[in-house]
C-alpha cells in the first residue's frame, strides 16, 4: 500500500512544483488575468448601469458574452488539439486586450453605446471559449504528471484569489475612478498573460494530420462519451451548475429583508470566496488515492449555502456553510481537472476538455431563467430546497458508479507526441 506523504515530502513536492520555469509564469500569467476576471463584473455591471440605468441592457451584455462562450466551446477544443495551444492561448489573450481595450476607451471618453459593448463582449467570450480547452490542454506539459494536482490546485489558488480581490479592486477603481479604468485595468492584465504565455518553452507537440472540422468533433465526442466517468460526472456538473444559478438568482431575495440585505449577501458570497481558497490549500496538502471518489464528496458540500437559506437561517450563519461549499467545489475542480489530464490521451485533451465545459457551463442559463418561475410556482425557500436537495443528490449518486468511485489516480499522463 502506497504510503501517506508526511509533511516534509508535502513541502517538497510543492517547492518541485514551483521550480518549473515555465509553469511559474502559467500560474502568474493565470494569476493576473483571472485578478481581471473578477473586477470585470463589478465594472461591467456599473457601466451599463450608468449608461441606461437598466436592468435589463445589463442582462443583454452579460447574456452577449456567455452565448458565444458556451457556443464556441466545442471548436475551440478542435483548434488546441490541432494547433500549438501556447499560440491560441496568446491570440485568445491579445483578443480580449484588444476588446477590453476599446470598451475602456469607450467609456473614459464618454462615447459608448450598449449595443458596443454587447458586442466587445461578445468577443471576450469567443476568445474565452478558445483559450479554456487549450489551457486544460497545455498545462500537463509544464510540470512531470505526479505534480499536475499540486499545479493544478496552485492554479485553483489563482482563481479563488482574482475572485477575491478581482470585485474589491473594481469597487475601488469604480468609486475614485469609474468604471472604464476598471475596464482598462482588466485589459492590462490579459496583456502581461499573454506576455507571460508568449515565453513559454513547453516542447511543441506534433501536429495533427488535416482533417474535417466534424470529424475531429466526432471524434471527440467518442472519445468524452467511451469514459462513462467523464460524461456522469459531467451529467451531474449540469445539474449542479444549473441549481447553483437558482441559488445565485434567488439568495439576494432571500436576505433581502434582513438586516444589511447586500451587505449579508456579500458576506455570504465572500465567505464561499475564503472557502475555495482553503479547498485549494487543502488540496495542495492531500492526494487521495480514489481522487473522484474525493471529489464528488467534496463536491457535495457545495449546496451547503442554499440548503442554508432554504432553512431561514440569518446570512451570519449561511456564512459557514458558505465557507465549506466554496472548499468543496476547488477541491473537486483541483481533482477533476488533474484526473482528465491523466487519464485521457494529449491527442484529445482539449476536445474532451471543451465537451466538458460545454456540458457544465450549459446548465447556467436554464437555471437562471427557471429561477423564477420556479420560486413564483413553489415559493422561495420551497424553491431553494428543492435546488439544493437535487444538488446533493446529483453529486453523491455518481458514486454509484463503480467508474466514478473507483477509478485510480494516475501518477503519468497519457503518452504525449512531442517534436
Amino acid at each position: 500500500m502506497p504510503r501517506r506523504p508526511g509533511s516534509n515530502e508535502r513541502h517538497e513536492r510543492r517547492s518541485a512544483v514551483l521550480a518549473h520555469r515555465d509553469l511559474r509564469r502559467f500560474l502568474t500569467g493565470q494569476a493576473a488575468s483571472l485578478l481581471g476576471d473578477g473586477m470585470v463584473g463589478v465594472a461591467l455591471a456599473f457601466a451599463v448601469l450608468d449608461l441606461t440605468g437598466s436592468a435589463a441592457d445589463l442582462g443583454l451584455v452579460l447574456a452577449a458574452r456567455s452565448v458565444p462562450l458556451v457556443a464556441v466551446l466545442l471548436a475551440g477544443g478542435v483548434i488546441a488539439d490541432r494547433l500549438p495551444r501556447r499560440r491560441v492561448m496568446v491570440a485568445a489573450d491579445l483578443g480580449r486586450v484588444a476588446g477590453q481595450a476599446v470598451m475602456a476607451a469607450l467609456l473614459i471618453g464618454g462615447h459608448a453605446r450598449v449595443w458596443e459593448l454587447a458586442v466587445l463582449q461578445a468577443l471576450h467570450g469567443t476568445a474565452t471559449a478558445l483559450f479554456t480547452p487549450a489551457s486544460t490542454g497545455l498545462l500537463p506539459s509544464l510540470v512531470p504528471g505526479d505534480l499536475l494536482q499540486h499545479a493544478n490546485a496552485l492554479r485553483g489558488l489563482a482563481a479563488s484569489a482574482g475572485n477575491i480581490a478581482g470585485p474589491a479592486l473594481a469597487g475601488v477603481l469604480v468609486a475614485a475612478t469609474s468604471p472604464g479604468w476598471a475596464i482598462a485595468a482588466d485589459a492590462a492584465t490579459f496583456a502581461v498573460s499573454a506576455a507571460l504565455l508568449a515565453g513559454l518553452t513547453a516542447p511543441a507537440r506534433r501536429r495533427a494530420a488535416p482533417r474535417s472540422v466534424r470529424r475531429d468533433l466526432l471524434d471527440g465526442w467518442t472519445e468524452f462519451r467511451s469514459r462513462t466517468w467523464v460524461w456522469v460526472v459531467v451529467a451531474a456538473s449540469f445539474t449542479a451548475n444549473a441549481l447553483f444559478a437558482v441559488f445565485l438568482v434567488l439568495g439576494p431575495a432571500a436576505v433581502r429583508d434582513e438586516a444589511g440585505g447586500a451587505t449579508a449577501w456579500a458576506a455570504i458570497v465572500a465567505a464561499f470566496g475564503t472557502g475555495s481558497l482553503l479547498g485549494g490549500l487543502a488540496v495542495l496538502r492531500h492526494r487521495p488515492r480514489r481522487p473522484l471518489r474525493a471529489g464528488m464528496l467534496a463536491v457535495a458540500l457545495f449546496p451547503l449555502p442554499t440548503l442554508g437559506l432554504a432553512a431561514h437561517l440569518p446570512a451570519v450563519a449561511v456564512a459557514a456553510p458558505a465557507l465549506l461549499g466554496g472548499a468543496g467545489l476547488t477541491v473537486f475542480n483541483a481533482l477533476w481537472q488533474t484526473t482528465l489530464q491523466r487519464h485521457v490521451p494529449d491527442r484529445a485533451l482539449s476536445r474532451v476538455s471543451a465537451y466538458d465545459w460545454f456540458g457544465s457551463l450549459a446548465g447556467q442559463p436554464v437555471g437562471q431563467a427557471a429561477a423564477g418561475p420556479l420560486a413564483a410556482g413553489v415559493g422561495l425557500h420551497r424553491a431553494l430546497w428543492l435546488a439544493g436537495g437535487v444538488q446533493v443528490a446529483a453529486m453523491l449518486a455518481t458514486l454509484a458508479v463503480p467508474a466514478v468511485r473507483d477509478l485510480p489516480a494516475a501518477e503519468e499522463p497519457p503518452s504525449r507526441e512531442l517534436l
